[in-house]
């Protein structure tokens, strides 16, 4: 008898770079590329974890390291992918797109295993244990404050500081524009802290002429530095992210979320309202929103609006990051001040890493970046918020020659 020939597998399908970009719409099929396979995501986006958005993102490129920068357990992530997985890449195909840096992306890859494995993956619960009583002692501070010197008005400044420092949003909310944000900083049409381009802002010297060159004119961007202060930190959290957030939870069906939300209010309200009534504590929680929302546009715009900001140009990853964001020195008072954003290209290429390992990581990736001529920049605190007017100047002088001459 002639002997059995052994059973064979399924023989794979193998793809080229060039069909994997051509699955990158919204009207067809949407494939991407991890670690050579290929992976067709197009009825996954609505159930992936992350939102829709954010994977879609890198639909028709390859997701190697955005994948393994959000997921931390990735073991358990691909089994789940095997379901998506139709073929790999030919054995002729290069693993980078030609438009991204292979030196670059390997000796990052080996960096990003070196930093695991000194441990900076990894929270340290003291730290947090410590920051969540320090939220706490503010928010009691803040109410003390009322209650042991009255409601003149340097008391009453006072507590709206100190419950300025202490609120926070949703985590679905934040995750569904963060997650967004990092994977694809300042690329129009995927980054959302940028849709204010241009129906408010003309951003970056390249949008800002294309927008000049196309006779647009939303809004007198040649003053956009001027009315920045009107629009841009006072007005954000009072007068769009107080209902928008209301919003998403709603839309989306948070309910958690709601709840969490209502009880802030419910709470805030029978805390100040036995002290400053009605009228008071109305006054107070806008003075409190207006506060933060300074707070929060100053600090997390002044390492992306200077940067460089553009359409997608599926470059390598370490690449996106840099051109997109600076970091500002290291001081007790920034680091606080900013949450440890003034590490903001360290959040960026790691950014599960617990924020009180920013500072050890950092000399690696400066070591990293002068090795192959990628630009790291670190400046002071003041400075990084004048780079904000300078750049929005700057951008809307470039818009108005194109607009006038081009």
């Amino acid at each position: 008898m002639a002997p059995e020939t052994p059973a064979q597998g399924p023989i794979p399908r193998y793809f080229t770079w060039d069909e994997v970009a051509q699955r990158s719409g919204r009207d067809k099929e949407r494939w991407l590329v991890i670690d050579r396979k290929v992976y067709n995501i197009s009825e996954f986006t609505r159930q992936h974890p992350g939102g829709s958005r954010v994977i879609s993102h890198y639909a028709g490129q390859d997701a190697t390291d955005p994948f393994v920068a959000f997921h931390i357990n990735k073991g358990l992530v691909r089994k789940y992918m095997n379901s998506l997985l139709i073929g790999e890449l030919s054995p002729e195909q290069p693993s980078f797109e030609p438009t991204k840096n292979k030196e670059l992306t390997e000796e990052f890859r080996a960096l990003q295993a070196t930093v695991e494995r000194m441990g900076l993956m990894k929270a340290n619960p003291v730290f947090f244990l410590l920051y969540l009583l320090h939220i706490l002692l503010l928010d009691v501070a803040a109410w003390l404050t009322l209650w042991l010197f009255g409601t003149s008005f340097l008391p009453f400044l006072l507590c709206a500081v100190l419950l300025g420092t202490v609120q926070g949003a949703p985590a679905s909310w934040w995750n569904h524009l963060h997650f967004q944000h990092h994977a694809k900083p300042n690329c129009f049409r995927k980054d959302p802290d940028i849709n204010m381009h241009p129906f408010f802002f003309a951003l970056g010297k390249i949008l800002s002429v294309e927008l000049g060159k196309q006779k647009k004119k939303y809004m007198p961007y040649n003053h956009q530095h001027r009315y920045f202060f009107l629009i841009g930190p006072p007005a954000l959290l009072p007068l769009y992210f107080q209902w928008y957030i209301f919003y998403f939870v709603i839309q989306r069906k948070k309910w958690v979320d709601l709840a969490w939300m209502i009880s802030f209010y419910v709470r805030i309200f029978l805390t100040y309202v036995p002290l400053l009534g009605l009228k008071g504590f109305l006054g107070l929680f806008f003075m409190v929103r207006f506060l933060e929302s300074n707070w929060f546009v100053w600090v997390t715009q002044m390492n992306h609006i200077p940067m460089h900001i553009d359409y997608d140009r599926n470059v390598d990853w370490v690449s996106t990051q840099l051109q997109a964001t600076c970091n500002v020195h290291k001081s007790a008072f920034n680091d606080w001040f900013s949450g440890h954003l003034n590490f903001q290209i360290e959040h960026h290429l790691f950014p599960t890493m617990p924020r009180h390992n920013y500072h050890k990581a950092a000399p690696l990736v400066q070591s990293l970046c002068a090795k192959h001529g990628v630009e790291y920049q670190s400046k002071p605190l003041f400075s990084a918020f004048a780079d904000i007017v300078h750049s929005l100047r700057e951008s809307g002088q470039l818009w108005l020659d194109a607009y006038l001459h081009q």
